[in-house]
């Protein structure tokens, strides 16, 4: 467990990092801004990395290794796709969300149980993955598509991988306690 808990704290200050980072350049498809989009997902497939590696054997680690493909074609689909602008960008990163949100739900469902706990902020954070992303699309096609949506969906991510890091940490803690 406590590998668990630094990849998912790890994971959601880097999260909430790069939201801060992205809110300095997000007004255009800048080499900064492009360079930040593609690293969100590559993020996300590290993290994937050291987490199935943490978890063999299961029917979870199965759906940490979809998700490391499917962030490894969202970095390359979000670098394809600022070639048509911050539209195709949204709608990228939208489907990218619902998809991924979808699996995280599925991981943290198959997760809960007396060692990782019910896992309430993996599954919050994977529903709202589900409806930011399901936002973005017609955001996308809409007039003045805007990357602003995307600093708060990766913020509260961030967070969310934060609490589920505190909440382990507090089990871990609390299990130590009864065991002594």
């Amino acid at each position: 467990m406590p590998a668990l808990l630094r990849i998912y704290l790890t994971r959601g200050l880097i999260a909430i990092g790069w939201a801060a980072g992205f809110a300095a350049v997000r007004d255009s498809l800048s080499a900064p801004t492009v360079l930040l989009l593609i690293i969100y997902p590559l993020i996300d497939v590290v993290g994937s990395l050291l987490d199935a590696r943490e978890d063999p054997g299961t029917p979870a680690r199965k759906l940490q290794i979809f998700n490391i493909a499917l962030s490894a074609l969202a970095t390359l689909g979000l670098g394809l796709s600022a070639i048509g602008g911050i539209g195709a960008v949204l709608f990228t990163f939208g489907v990218w969300a619902i998809v991924s949100g979808v699996a995280q739900f599925a991981v943290a469902v198959r997760r809960r149980g007396p060692e990782l706990g019910r896992q309430w902020p993996m599954l919050i954070a994977g529903v709202l993955s589900v409806i930011a992303g399901v936002t973005y699309l017609p955001a996308a096609v809409g007039a003045g598509p805007s990357l602003s949506m995307l600093i708060l969906y990766t913020a509260a991510g961030g967070t969310f991988f934060v609490l589920q890091a505190v909440s382990l940490a507090w089990r871990q803690r609390r299990t130590r306690g009864l065991a002594a």
